[in-house]
């Protein structure tokens, strides 16, 4: 049987999280920025105050300026960032970006002290499907006329955090058919390279994403990341460490709201009493917190896995964004249900949690993607 406790720097660091969020990022950070239709939708000066606390460089090795931490770190403070539903490029330059850097060679490498400072924002461009189908790429990378380099041409979409990214990571095809996991190469691509085209976009839960062109991008062949026709095998890792981290954000913010709706139950009088008293909202709320704690549980075990390499890491990943994924709608939509009328209003933060629940579902595989995944995993 495993068993899992938060070390005491863990617990001061999740402390530190909380009380960092609470004062500089609650809802209304994300509202303002809904507002301001900021086309980037992350603030750089909040950005650089994390910085300055060590989070952008959680885990970036000391030798290139960062804390030299794992996946757990990043996960304790994303817990925290989803309870306010935080708009940060921690999991886009972070969780992705740092492990995406340290893979190239040393002229990549360069960029990680920058990064952990917080003055590089890095952003994957892998999708350009619908759904999520993360070898599918028609992105080509061909051989420049002077063979020094590569010329990218294609498109990508939904590339979280785009908006604002200084560098990124494109997938691209180097050999083999449009879907054949073979073949692939990842890049480090300049936003300024000429031929890159960044184009902004928000989703329902006011998050930014781009969709990038690609047009006769030239990248030279020193900012190759991993093996060339082989990064399907970096992208495995990049994708696994960002959808763990994720169910940590979608495991605060699921928290959040659940306790937001039982102090309303505990507010809210009908009939003279309160309407946390009535037998049929008691066994709901109780259903809630047995599916949190069950997700709590796996989302801590898939972290841990992923940090110590274990064999199972894959299968408690997924098993981490089906249970997240179920229960942050089911936390979100029975939120709304429990508050009524008003539940339905922007007056309310209810409705902005079952949004980004949506589309946290729906990022890097759906519930039923990665049930599949989790049964192929184990030969069914």
């Amino acid at each position: 049987m495993r068993r899992f406790e938060l070390t005491p720097e863990q617990e001061e660091l999740q402390r530190a999280a909380r009380t960092f969020v609470e004062k500089r990022l609650p809802t209304s950070h994300l509202r303002a920025l809904r507002d301001a239709k900021d086309p980037t939708h992350v603030s750089r000066a909040v950005w650089r105050e994390m910085a300055a606390l060590g989070w952008a460089g959680i885990a970036v090795d000391e030798a290139h300026g960062g804390a030299g931490l794992g996946l757990v770190e990043l996960g304790l403070v994303m817990e925290e960032l989803g309870r306010t539903l935080a708009p940060t490029p921690l999991l886009a330059t972070s969780v992705i970006g740092a492990a995406a850097l340290a893979a190239g060679g040393e002229a990549v490498r360069a960029h990680l002290p920058a990064l952990a400072r917080g003055e590089r924002l890095v952003a994957l461009a892998f999708e350009e499907e619908r759904r999520f189908a993360p070898y599918t790429c028609r992105t080509t990378a061909r051989r420049a006329a002077d063979g020094g380099g590569y010329v990218l041409d294609g498109e990508k979409s939904f590339v979280l955090d785009g908006p604002a990214a200084d560098l990124l990571v494109v997938v691209a095809r180097t050999a083999g058919g449009p879907t054949d996991r073979d073949g692939l190469t990842l890049f480090l691509v300049d936003r300024a390279t000429a031929g890159v085209t960044v184009e902004p976009r928000a989703m329902v839960d006011s998050r930014g994403v781009a969709h990038v062109r690609l047009a006769s991008a030239a990248v030279p062949s020193a900012d190759i990341l991993g093996v060339a026709d082989h990064g399907a095998d970096l992208l495995d890792r990049l994708l696994a460490r960002a959808t763990a981290a994720l169910t940590a954000e979608m495991l605060g913010a699921a928290d959040a709201v659940f306790r937001t709706t039982i102090d309303y139950l505990k507010q809210r009088h009908q009939f003279g009493v309160p309407i946390g008293s009535f037998q049929a909202l008691k066994h709901r709320a109780a259903h809630m917190f047995c599916e949190l704690e069950l997700t709590r549980s796996v989302v801590r075990a898939a972290l841990v896995a992923l940090d110590r390499a274990t064999p199972d890491a894959a299968s408690l990943v997924s098993a981490a964004k089906a249970r997240a994924s179920d229960t942050f709608t089911l936390v979100a939509a029975e939120a709304i249900q429990m508050h009524g009328g008003i539940g339905v209003t922007d007056d309310l933060d209810v409705g902005l949690y079952y949004k980004r629940a949506k589309v946290a579902e729906l990022t890097f595989g759906s519930a039923a993607y990665h049930r599949d995944s989790f049964a192929r995993l184990h030969g069914y």
